[in-house]
């Protein structure tokens, strides 16, 4: 169930961009239904088309960053090269070549609809999977270009050739079942209009609903009913049978479902209230005005799914009843108040006041099932989810929500002078480096008391934070803060320090990390590492290009950028190895770890290979300080 809550808390990425594209098409649809063709209405068509006809690919790229363990731009390149592959590999055209189909009209219609959001969901999780499982695979020396994050779009494109074949031969099965399905529903009146309503809910997250409306809508039974009703006295419509297969949409899409968006609303956790309000809103709205039901109906469709269940039964009954009153509509975009409008003065138009009856029982019906079936067995719905449930903790991280972290990071956003002065945010091995909007608001005395080992001013509006080997949890804890993820501590005012359990010896002997001339701190040319506010130790102007483990030990911190490497060595002395001064804006280029974050290393293993010629290239000294960080009396001998 949880992967299931983690599925629909991704979908809201991609839905919170829906509504507003769906009143933009709306809007140009009705002003080209009332104006004609003109620029105003192009503009604004194309202009929610954009997102609209691009649903499925939104839906690749916003789960496969959902579902990655950190949101990362590789696990939405991966979702995006996942999707590519198996859309263009499915494509008509690509079919009728692997076919050998004389003509593209001869390739089977269901590849026409491979551009769907099931597909779309599929390929989101082959990129979050491919990111999770590969991102920090190593390869062999000759292939080392490709390790890492490299690795992932690759691994997602082989693994979608894969699924494009299942589906080659998968899809039009189940396409063709469908449009069978669907020409024996016909024969059974008002009831088979209400198991053609359930059936298109039902299908939509497949994205296999379209086979049904073909059948119903368009002319693949002689039905039509669509092009039928749109073409008024001048069609071959029939007055009181001509829309019986699209009005009962209308009073479930115009208002059940935005009860049901008030029902989750008022039973959604108080805290979380404003946040779910706003997309509940804006996609009631889309609903209501446009007929676009996705942003709704994917809120809680795998959050909730036996209320979506509901909801199709819903439309079921709606399409039924519909069928059996004396009341017909249609619609050439969907069933929103916008086609009701242009739709009522059409001759084939029966009793379209009954429409808003309905509707007003409908938004009652909604309202009432919903909250009490939410209620009743306690369903995580937007702003009901499991508190403790976040999109994204990595691998081998302590949890953000640790209260040591939070307790730190509170600290060091009152001493930063608030949230609102914090312009940018990110760290290197043991800084906090940020950009503020107002330096004279930071508080050096608050910062040290929070747990700061110490504070510089490089210029401008910069400002680094120095606190240690376990940098990145403070920041990702200062990151959920300000984002509202976590609550401040209770104890935020006063945060404590964590103090030292082992300290190293007083000196320090051990192997030479690096081959290279042996440099006092002073020489190094950043003050952090001179003054030795980061900690005792030397410096090495390095000749080789490996760092080794200059003793027995464990890799307690592994640089994401390759650049940094902490440990803790078997007699307790906690050790940084800096290679190079502010490399960490390289972001890994020229860097290789050659070992995993926890790793136990024996005294010469190989930790990270790097290339100084590509620092000094950057312009940037190599220079690389080995600093003692739980001793500030100690010193290091190189034996």
């Amino acid at each position: 169930m949880k992967f299931f809550q983690r599925l629909g808390r991704s979908i809201m990425l991609p839905v919170a961009v829906l509504p507003v594209a769906a009143i933009l098409s709306g809007l140009g649809y009705w002003i080209k239904e009332t104006a004609g063709d003109n620029v105003a209405s192009a503009f604004f068509a194309a202009a929610g088309g954009a997102l609209l006809d691009n649903m499925a690919l939104l839906f690749a790229i916003g789960i496969a960053i959902g579902m990655a363990e950190k949101p990362d731009g590789t696990s939405a390149l991966a979702g995006l090269v996942s999707w590519l592959t198996i859309t263009t590999l499915l494509k008509p055209e690509t079919v009728q070549v692997l076919t050998g189909a004389a003509e593209l009209e001869a390739v089977d219609p269901a590849y026409g609809k491979i551009q769907n959001v099931f597909v779309g969901i599929i390929c989101g999780l082959i990129g979050a999977w491919s990111y999770n499982r590969f991102k920090n695979t190593k390869l062999p020396d000759w292939l080392s270009f490709f390790s890492g994050k490299r690795s992932v779009a690759i691994v997602s494109a082989g693994l979608s050739l894969v699924v494009a074949i299942a589906l080659f031969f998968v899809w039009p099965v189940v396409y063709g079942g469908l449009v069978t399905f669907g020409e024996w529903i016909l024969t059974l009146g008002p009831v088979g209009a209400g198991i053609y309503g359930m059936m298109n809910r039902l299908l939509i997250p497949l994205g296999l609903h379209h086979a049904l409306n073909s059948v119903f809508w368009f002319d693949v039974a002689g039905i039509n009913d669509l092009n039928n009703f749109l073409a008024g006295a001048n069609g071959d419509g029939v007055y009181g049978v001509t829309g019986q297969y699209m009005t009962g949409f209308f009073p479930v899409m115009m208002f059940g479902l935005p009860g049901a968006a008030l029902a989750m609303y008022v039973t959604a956790k108080t805290t979380r209230r404003k946040v779910v309000g706003g997309i509940l809103l804006s996609a009631s709205v889309a609903s209501f005005f446009v007929g676009v039901t996705e942003p709704l109906e994917f809120s809680f469709l795998f959050l909730a799914p036996w209320l979506y269940v509901i909801h199709a039964v819903f439309m079921g009954i709606s399409l039924t009843i519909s069928a059996l009153l004396p009341v017909r509509m249609g619609f050439g975009f969907s069933g929103g108040f916008i086609d009701l409008v242009l739709g009522w003065v059409n001759p084939l138009a029966q009793n379209p006041w009954l429409i808003l009856v309905m509707g007003v029982v409908w938004f009652v019906i909604y309202f009432f099932v919903f909250r009490f079936v939410i209620l009743k067995f306690r369903l995580k719905t937007p702003g009901r989810e499991d508190e403790d449930e976040t999109l994204s903790t990595g691998e081998g991280e302590a949890g953000v929500g640790d209260s040591k972290y939070a307790a730190v990071a509170a600290g060091f956003l009152a001493g930063l002078g608030g949230q609102a002065n914090i312009l940018s945010l990110d760290n290197c091995a043991t800084r906090l480096r940020l950009e503020v909007a107002d330096p004279s608001k930071v508080d050096e005395a608050a910062l040290r008391r929070a747990g700061a080992a110490g504070t510089m001013k490089p210029g401008g509006k910069s400002v680094q934070v120095v606190y240690g080997l376990n940098v990145q949890f403070v920041k990702d804890a200062m990151e959920d803060l300000m984002e509202g993820r976590q609550p401040a501590p209770a104890a935020a005012a006063t945060p404590q320090t964590t103090s030292v359990a082992t300290l190293a010896p007083a000196v320090v002997r051990i192997a030479q990390p690096i081959a290279g001339r042996v440099l006092p701190l002073s020489e190094v040319p950043d003050p952090m590492f001179a003054e030795q506010t980061m900690g005792p130790g030397v410096a090495i102007d390095p000749t080789g290009d490996t760092v080794v483990a200059p003793a027995d030990g464990t890799v307690t911190t592994m640089s994401p950028t390759g650049h940094a490497v902490g440990l803790t060595l078997a007699d307790g002395t906690e050790l940084l190895i800096h290679i190079g001064i502010d490399t960490v804006s390289l972001k890994g280029e020229g860097f290789r770890p050659l070992v995993e974050q926890g790793a136990e290393v024996r005294k010469g293993d190989a930790l990270v290979s790097f290339d100084a010629n590509a620092i000094r290239a950057a312009g940037l000294s190599p220079i690389t300080p080995v600093i003692v960080v739980n001793n500030e009396d100690a010193s290091i001998e190189f034996s």
